[in-house]
């Protein structure tokens, strides 16, 4: 029979239409069933292993169906059957209690999200090396039915090299494993609208009643919320990019018909928070029409379709799947950037598509084949940084492979970031916003000085600024200091108090996103930069470029919010600016009046000439004062008497044989005076200012700000001068 077998894929097929295929099919399947019956002892070995290829034959056209006999099951959609469950009455539906959906917005987690474990079914169906490999960096579960099971795959997984401190077991004592097809029956994993993660379970396509149980088991397990969605499908079949797309073939259509398509569509929504699902035929024309068998999602906007000769039948359908992703909007906005994979399916196997991605491995699964090299470097050019791994086994098929034998555990306080970036070529702006979500599922705070935009100019090194707090989970940064035409690469980057550290893209500056410039106006004068951002500085400057070829007149400079900022070295207006000249402006924060902000303040300083107005953005970050504040613990400063109509003293303790300077500014940030500017003179200190001015002029009354500030030392205060 194995011959047959050979000389039937080998010397037949590739010469034989798709009717002749399927007489071939016929007669081989009678053949079987004859060495069956004189054969049993010898065929029982061997029998699956035809019935599937008689059945993968006969899928593409579907004739034998209509030969087959009417009391035998409908075997060829069904992964690999046992002897047993050919014989087991066709799956026409599962007793399933459906629950009510997740709070919404939902998410489906995708498989290249972070991940803390893999699930995986005792006894094997994967090697001991690659097992191994993944103990490495996350929790290995696996299935068994006793502790004693457990007890004795721990020590078999000890002796071949596995990391058993990163080994546990899902126990299922009432529910032996039908199969070790994880992916197919294993948890979905959703984040619900109050971030608490979940699994959605489904009825599993199989009459496997035992595999059907472990999302409820895993559930138990994780302590996490359980949903039902009485929808038959198979994880195999099921492919999403963790922003609400997601992909499967029509087998979703053809498993489900007491449904219509608006209706599990609806479905998909509800319970998974896929908004655009997108239903495909099935290119490798095979009984299992599982989608993991030739495509699979790399991230947002990556997808990695199977490739086969142009000689081969099935081209055109390959081809057009993929030209269907090549066209057709990811969640970022633009087409999928299609990779292909040489997938001819001859003897050794080439299931490459059927590969795990775990954090920052990807696990591909290897035959001998001559295409295996091939296949390494286009994960490579798809997935720069990550670390592709070949794992090479005898027990891979074109249909089930790595991937139908593991799935991914989602780490359930995962750091999620989603942005949808600038792309193409971008409106001319002289600073372009940059919107991100940022959910840290763990609950812990995120770290305000981790929330990064780095951006590259035409290649050169990447600049960073911060990503500003707006409202919930939502933050905001700007790219600035561009020029019309220039490419511009940029990634965030982002980490939070439970240790969790993300970048996206996954790779950072490997794989950033991009844009181009578009033309803008040109503007006689510029601000260079265009935004201060102060993260640990009080101190920053800009500079105003005249870039005309005539006098531009500075009619003043002033801030947007007076008090926020000072301006202590302004010119006299107005100030004449000639051409290719520059004027330097220094801005010193007024950290008196940020006291009482939690969140990141803006601020502007408006730059107003003949030419027009322009503004200079200022972003502040809160940590600095908090920062300062908590460096002063030593200082003391009193004033009084305050209110004062005369004078008010100021007595000054801690700064002995310490530089300080103190000043006093009026409301609107301007500096008044320097009272004191040099080192202490002893442990107490004590100065007089009898409200005037550095010229000598007596303040109106009102209320003042002092500022003492040294090395590391800030303290500030009010006062009010009353008048009689």
């Amino acid at each position: 029979m194995i011959i047959l077998k050979q000389m039937y894929v080998f010397m037949f097929q590739p010469l034989c239409s798709s009717k002749m295929r399927n007489m071939i099919t016929v007669y081989l399947f009678l053949l079987i069933r004859l060495s069956q019956i004189l054969f049993v002892p010898f065929m029982k070995k061997y029998l699956v292993f035809f019935i599937v290829l008689t059945g993968l034959l006969s899928a593409a056209t579907g004739s034998f169906a209509q030969q087959k006999p009417e009391n035998k099951p409908d075997w060829r959609k069904l992964h690999y059957l046992s002897e047993e469950e050919m014989y087991e009455p066709v799956l026409t539906g599962i007793n399933f209690t459906e629950t009510p959906p997740p709070p919404g917005p939902v998410r489906m987690v995708a498989e290249f999200e972070p991940m803390q474990g893999v699930l995986i079914r005792n006894p094997l169906g994967i090697p001991y090396n690659l097992i191994a490999e993944m103990s490495e960096d996350v929790e290995v579960i696996t299935r068994v039915t006793s502790q004693s099971m457990a007890d004795q795959v721990l020590a078999t997984y000890a002796s071949n090299g596995v990391n058993t401190d990163n080994c546990s077991f899902l126990i299922t004592p009432f529910h032996n494993s039908d199969s070790y097809w994880t992916r197919d029956y294993g948890p979905w994993f959703v984040f619900d609208g109050n971030k608490e993660p979940g699994i959605c379970d489904f009825p599993y396509n199989r009459n496997r009643p035992q595999d059907n149980m472990v999302p409820e088991y895993m559930a138990n397990m994780l302590d996490i919320n359980l949903f039902g969605m009485n929808l038959t499908h198979t994880g195999g079949n099921m492919m999403v990019d963790g922003l609400g797309i997601a992909a499967s073939t029509d087998l979703l259509y053809e498993e489900n018909t007491n449904l219509t398509q608006a209706q599990i569509h609806q479905k998909a929504e509800d319970y998974l928070g896929i908004t655009r699902y997108d239903v495909t035929i099935d290119p490798l024309d095979d009984y299992i029409k599982h989608i993991d068998c030739w495509g699979k999602y790399l991230a947002p906007d990556k997808i990695l379709i199977g490739r086969v000769p142009i000689s081969d039948y099935r081209f055109s359908m390959f081809e057009t799947i993929a030209n269907f992703f090549a066209t057709t909007p990811s969640s970022y906005g633009y087409p999928y950037k299609v990779y292909r994979v040489f997938t001819p399916g001859t003897f050794p196997y080439t299931p490459y598509t059927n590969s795990l991605i775990l954090n920052n491995k990807v696990f591909v699964p290897l035959t001998g084949s001559q295409h295996d090299a091939q296949a390494i470097q286009v994960y490579q050019q798809a997935m720069p940084g990550y670390e592709i791994i070949g794992i090479n086994y005898n027990g891979w098929y074109n249909t089930d492979a790595l991937h139908c034998r593991t799935i991914g555990i989602a780490d359930l306080e995962m750091l999620f970031v989603d942005h949808r970036p600038l792309y193409g070529t971008v409106d001319w702006s002289d600073s372009l916003e940059i919107q991100a979500t940022i959910v840290p599922y763990s609950g812990e705070n995120l770290i305000s000085d981790s929330l990064l935009l780095h951006f590259s100019i035409n290649g050169s090194d990447y600049e960073q600024s911060p990503l500003f707090y707006q409202s919930g989970d939502n933050y905001q940064g700007w790219i600035n200091n561009f020029a019309a035409g220039d490419t511009v690469r940029y990634f965030l980057s982002a980490a939070d108090e439970s240790n969790r550290s993300v970048m996206l893209p996954y790779m950072g500056s490997l794989d950033p996103f991009s844009f181009i410039v578009g033309q803008g106006p040109e503007e006689p004068v510029i601000l260079v930069p265009d935004t201060l951002y102060y993260i640990t500085e009080l101190t920053h400057s800009f500079k105003i470029f005249n870039v005309s070829d005539a006098d531009i007149q500075i009619q003043t400079i002033e801030p947007s919010i007076p008090g926020y900022v000072v301006l202590p070295s302004l010119p006299e207006f107005p100030y004449n600016l000639s051409p290719t000249d520059s004027l330097e402006v220094i801005v010193e924060l007024n950290i008196p009046v940020t006291l009482d902000i939690s969140d990141f303040i803006t601020n502007y300083v408006w730059v107003m000439t003949d030419a027009g107005d322009y503004i200079e953005t200022i972003m502040i970050d809160p940590d600095l004062v908090s920062t300062i504040e908590r460096s002063n613990s030593d200082i003391w400063v009193g004033v009084y008497p305050n209110p004062s109509v005369r004078e008010v003293t100021f007595e000054i303790e801690g700064l002995t044989n310490k530089k300080f300077r103190l000043e006093v500014f009026d409301v609107q940030g301007k500096l008044i005076n320097v009272l004191y500017e040099g080192f202490a003179t002893g442990d107490r200190q004590s100065m007089v200012w009898d409200f005037s001015t550095s010229d000598g002029k007596i303040v109106p009354d009102g209320l003042y700000i002092y500022r003492l500030s040294g090395k590391d030392t800030i303290v500030t205060g009010r006062l009010l001068r009353l008048q009689l």
